[in-house]
This record gives structure tokens, sequence and C-alpha cells, in this order.
């Protein structure tokens, strides 16, 4: 349960940025990539949350899981949008959504192969 913890109070976060008509965005970073870095940290807390720890392997069924949930959130991210005023779902968004948690998982990835050569020496 504590693995989750993070995923929870992760998407509470986006969803707090989500409910506000005009969210900051550090250093005016264009919002696609903004979308792309915040869904790779979810990405990666899911994954965490998903496989026990950082250091397992990233196998297709850990995968798969974690870009449902990533991508599921994304969706209910857009939807939720849609009731806030001056902000509207787009599809572009939750493009980029998936393509942050995907270079996450790839992440998390060469993170254990890094890890398993440094044991190994």
């Amino acid at each position: 349960m504590l693995l989750w913890a993070p995923v929870v109070a992760y998407m509470a976060a986006i969803f707090y940025l989500s409910a506000q008509s005009s969210p900051p965005t550090p250093g005016g970073l264009p919002d696609k990539l903004a979308h792309a870095i915040e869904y790779f940290g979810l990405g990666v807390v899911v994954f965490r949350a998903v496989a026990g720890g950082l250091g397992a392997r990233v196998t297709a069924a850990r995968a798969m899981a974690t870009m449902i949930i990533a991508v599921a959130y994304g969706v209910s991210d857009e939807v939720h949008q849609i009731f806030v005023p001056e902000r509207m779902a787009d599809a572009r968004d939750l493009l980029a959504d998936a393509a942050g948690a995907s270079v996450a998982l790839i992440a998390c990835w060469a993170w254990n192969i890094i890890a398993a050569s440094r044991s190994r020496a």
C-alpha cells in the first residue's frame, strides 16, 4: 500500500494544477513539454507501485499496466479540464502525456540495466 501513496499524491497534484484556469508553467515551458514532463513523473511512480519497487524488471505486463493507468488518468484529466473555466480538453495533451509515461518506462528499463551492471562489477 505504501508504494501507491506517491501515485495518489502525484495524481492529486496533477488534479490541483488542472483545476486552475491558468496553471503556472516553470520557465515558460511549452505546454506539450510540460505535459510530457508531468506524466514522466507519473509514469515512474506508477511503475514503481505496479512493479513493487524501482529495481524491478520492466516486463510487458508491468509496462502495459503502467501505461493503462497513466493514460487513463490523462483521459480523466482532459475530461476534468472541460469543467474548468478557460480550459479545454486537448487530444494532443493526451498524446504528450502518453509520450511522457513511455519515456518514463524507458528510463526505468535503463535504470534496471545500469543497476544490474553495477551489482556485477
